[in-house]
């Protein structure tokens, strides 16, 4: 039996259990509940001394139930994976972090559990099982996230992952091509995708966005490509066409006019048929795949003697430089390349049609001294 000594106070009560240690106990402002401190007391004075931590906290707007953070975490993070808005793939590849790397260790816990320790242990831990660090970053960001939403819903006070650095990693450096570098393997390449090497490497699209191209996207008269959709394929193998992440993703973009011929007779030989044909396809006439062109590329990659780590995607970053060095500004490199990290970049992305032309023409410079000479192009001009 609990012993009830003791006056009452003006905010909650506390109380000498027949253990002998204190209860503290109050009326909750949000939910008008009675309810009791997560923990007992050795002495009265520090029961009545967290009553009035608990009554400040209240008086200045700050205060958190002592068991609001007892959500189990599972279900929460489910919960807010659900609420996110995301395109299909990003939420299949959310989905697979979560599930993989960060469940099986706060998964079973509450949200309230989580702590600094636990978390610079949890990501200690997961590189030293050998999981890449971009994916252990992803993981710190997607956890960092779910607990941001934590603290807002006022389940938790502050927000347990301030690892300093762990939400980021130095990038290698990519390999870039050179103009020769491109046509050798646009040379060996099968004759239906020599185009799609040309395009990734002089408009910086990406491989969703060629493979989503339509004819009706390519203008060989004026040399411009619109993008207006990017391919996105998830891991059950479901192709579909989406729009792109930002407002910027959607954008014309100035090829030189050097590859119209290839455009002419790809579109003639290639591709699919009335406008809303497909101007790259499968192997059989189907849609282009990741996984039906990834050997195609690596075979034509070894026979131009190119360098076994160069991907498809590096093509991109091949373009981004060149553009670079024709004498494109950093926001003209951002409106080619479809980029916006803020806002504001947006305003940036309706430059003038001549001055993205003039780069395409430079481009096309690089492409005319490299195929006569033979000498790679200049670092710069």
């Amino acid at each position: 039996m609990a012993n009830r000594k003791g006056r009452r106070r003006r905010f909650g009560s506390v109380r000498q259990l027949a253990s002998g240690r204190w209860q503290a106990r109050y009326r909750d402002p949000l939910t008008a509940e009675m309810k009791s401190a997560p923990r007992t007391f050795d002495t009265k004075t520090d029961a009545d001394v967290w009553l009035t931590t608990i009554e400040a906290e209240i008086v200045r707007g700050t205060y958190q139930a002592p068991d609001a953070g007892r959500v189990a975490f599972g279900p929460y993070a489910d919960d807010w994976l659900k609420h996110r808005k995301l395109e299909d793939r990003s939420r299949e590849r959310n989905e697979s972090v979560i599930r993989l790397h960060i469940k099986p260790t706060f998964g079973a816990g509450t949200v309230a559990a989580i702590s600094t320790p636990r978390v610079r242990a949890w990501r200690t831990g997961l590189l030293e099982a050998g999981v890449g660090e971009p994916t252990v970053v992803k993981a710190y960001q997607l956890l960092r996230a779910i607990l941001n939403t934590a603290v807002d819903d006022e389940l938790i006070r502050r927000n347990p992952c301030r690892i300093k650095g762990a939400d980021r990693y130095d990038v290698p450096e990519r390999p870039v091509l050179t103009v020769p570098e491109v046509y050798a393997v646009a040379d060996a390449i099968q004759p239906c995708y020599r185009l799609l090497v040309l395009l990734a490497a002089f408009t910086t699209l990406r491989f969703g966005e060629l493979a989503a191209l339509r004819r009706r996207d390519l203008d060989p008269v004026r040399c411009v490509v619109l993008v207006r959709r990017a391919q996105s394929e998830l891991q059950n193998g479901q192709l579909s066409d989406k729009a792109p992440k930002s407002a910027a993703g959607i954008r014309p973009v100035a090829f030189p006019a050097e590859l119209v011929p290839e455009v002419d007779h790809h579109l003639e030989h290639f591709a699919g048929a009335g406008q809303d044909g497909h101007v790259f396809r499968g192997p059989r006439g189907g849609l282009l795949r990741r996984g039906n062109f990834r050997d195609d590329w690596s075979a034509a990659r070894d026979k131009a003697g190119v360098h076994a780590g160069v991907h498809f995607h590096d093509l991109r970053h091949t373009g981004n430089t060149l553009a670079s060095s024709a004498g494109a500004s950093t926001r003209e490199l951002m409106t080619r390349m479809g980029h916006s990290t803020t806002r504001a970049a947006l305003i940036y992305q309706h430059m003038t049609s001549d001055r993205d032309q003039h780069i395409a023409g430079r481009l096309g410079e690089m492409i005319r001294r490299s195929r006569e000479t033979g000498d790679p192009p200049p670092s710069g001009t």
